[in-house]
């Protein structure tokens, strides 16, 4: 076939010599010539393999500490030649450049650096720039030229050494090329937000892989999970999953919105949650009394639901699910008792999450037909004081306790959102209607069909700018409001609030939840 090359000469210049040997070994077997630089030269020849010193070919050494190895024509002219043009034919035979047709590199590991805590001089000394432009260079002529841009294309470039030997395909190489480029795209996202820094001017990511789903929202949709190399805590793409089923597209919306709500809680906390909307939550002094109190909200909802955990899962937590249809379970550690008593649930998935909290901004993705909005994740909380107060009546210490666990719960209901609780557990939840007095209704049913019609606690994401909410919720035995103000209406809301001797927080930010 006309798109087999055969490799006859190999440029090899690594900073992770893991699994290379193999790799070298194969291509010496084949009658590969090999060329590297300083320690990958020597690990080549510890294993008994000839190689070519890449300044013997260039005529000069390495220099300016490192940062000048390969920068050379002869280098760049043997990788970006064209076999089929006889102009670079003839040049590279007037200037005696030889043929390289498999180029293996690998990056300086600048997040790692970065990560470490590095110094600013130790940083810029890890953006590679020899090795980068090998790369652009082998895929820029991936017509004629292998490029194998990281460790994890060593496997590919093995399963096809041992099958067919030194030779590749057009598609083969075009392949190897196109991983390439997102290597080098992902590492310069890291340089540029590096420089970047506080000021945030643009955020740039590139993703590496992506595991596919057996369908999306609905069965007749393709859908992939792609995740970022660089790991993070409350993450779902850094999870381990001990057990059940594979995670499906709103398996992992679902338990992402799940995380999002456990990031907000220091104290003992559980969440159940369905349609990525709290279906219940309670704080507690214990994770099992936290469980017991979340799963109570609403019986009825948590079936086919997720449940996250922000402690070690216990065999008692374990033993209260059993009974329970979930899909899913998320805590930072689990018991072994805890494992075998889940175990026997065989569909379903148990993951754990890094929980560690970070003060670092989180991105957050949401993406439109044609194009994608990037925003920093709502991950600012409110201490709800009696100095917010707004009304006559001031709040007592259970009722901004109380004020304070619903705050934190109403910003991850969709909106318009209301949360109804009563001693740090929720027990009405309304999301996303259209008006902001119909959250209220069904929010404050429940609450009354579960019998609790006296000392409730409403929060609202967003402001109250009329009384009639202020007005329903006071026929349902609330008793204290926390919201966030600022509408040109505020006073009719606080006037109503007066009338009926409901205690009214403005907090002052609004987290609204679309």
């Amino acid at each position: 076939m006309a798109d087999i090359k055969r490799i006859k000469t190999a440029l090899v210049s690594v900073f992770y010599k893991d699994g290379l040997d193999q790799i070298v070994t194969k291509l010496h077997e084949e009658g590969v010539e090999l060329l590297s630089t300083g320690g990958t030269q020597s690990f080549i020849e510890s294993l008994g393999i000839p190689c070519q010193k890449v300044e013997d070919l260039t005529g000069y050494p390495s220099i300016l500490g490192g940062r000048v190895k390969t920068l050379h024509p002869k280098v760049f002219g043997g990788i970006l030649g064209r076999r089929e043009c006889d102009t670079d034919r003839v040049q590279m035979v007037n200037y005696e450049i030889p043929e390289i047709d498999l180029v293996i590199v690998d990056l300086y590991p600048f997040d790692q650096t970065v990560a470490s805590g590095a110094s600013d001089e130790d940083i810029i000394e890890k953006i590679d720039i020899g090795g980068i432009s090998l790369i652009r260079a082998a895929a820029k002529n991936y017509n004629d030229v292998v490029i194998v841009a990281s460790k994890d294309q060593y496997q590919p470039l093995a399963d096809i050494l041992e099958s067919r030997g030194a030779s590749t395909t057009l598609e083969e190489r075009r392949w190897f090329a196109k991983e390439a480029f997102g290597v080098s795209s992902y590492y310069d996202s890291h340089i540029f937000n590096w420089f970047d820094g506080d000021d945030h001017s643009q955020f740039r990511t590139a993703i590496n892989g992506s595991k596919h789903l057996r369908y999306g929202e609905n069965p007749h949709q393709t859908a992939n999970f792609y995740s970022s190399l660089e790991p993070a805590s409350f993450s779902l793409a850094f999870a381990k999953q001990i057990q059940g089923k594979e995670l499906s597209y709103n398996n992992i919306q679902d338990a992402n919105a799940a995380l999002n709500v456990v990031r907000d809680f220091d104290e003992p906390f559980c969440v159940a949650l369905k349609h990525m909307n709290p279906c219940g939550a309670a704080v507690a002094d214990t994770i099992e009394k936290a469980w017991q109190e979340a799963y109570e909200a609403d019986k009825v909802s948590i079936y086919g639901g997720i449940v996250a955990v922000n402690r070690e899962l216990t065999a008692e937590v374990a033993l209260g699910m059993k009974p329970i249809f979930l899909e899913i379970v998320i805590a930072p550690s689990f018991t072994p008792e805890a494992l075998e008593i889940l175990s026997a649930k065989k569909n379903l998935r148990v993951l754990q999450v890094d929980m560690t909290k970070s003060a670092a901004p989180v991105p957050q993705f949401i993406s439109v037909n044609g194009g994608m909005l990037a925003q920093q994740l709502d991950t600012q909380i409110e201490k709800c004081t009696a100095e917010m107060c707004v009304t006559k009546a001031k709040p007592t210490a259970a009722q901004l306790a109380d004020m304070d666990f619903g705050w934190k719960i109403v910003k991850h209901i969709k909106s318009n959102a209301i949360a109804v609780v009563r001693d740090n557990h929720t027990i009405g939840v309304g999301a996303g209607q259209t008006n902001r007095v119909g959250s209220a209704e069904i929010a404050l049913k429940e609450a009354q069909a579960a019998g609790f019609t006296e000392g409730l606690i409403l929060a609202s994401d967003g402001f109250l700018p009329f009384g009639d909410t202020v007005a329903l919720a006071a026929q349902y035995g609330v008793t204290a409001i926390v919201q966030p103000g600022g509408s040109i209406r505020d006073e009719e809301s606080i006037a109503k609030a007066d009338e009926l001797g409901i205690t009214m927080l403005f907090t002052g930010v609004r987290h609204f939840k679309h």
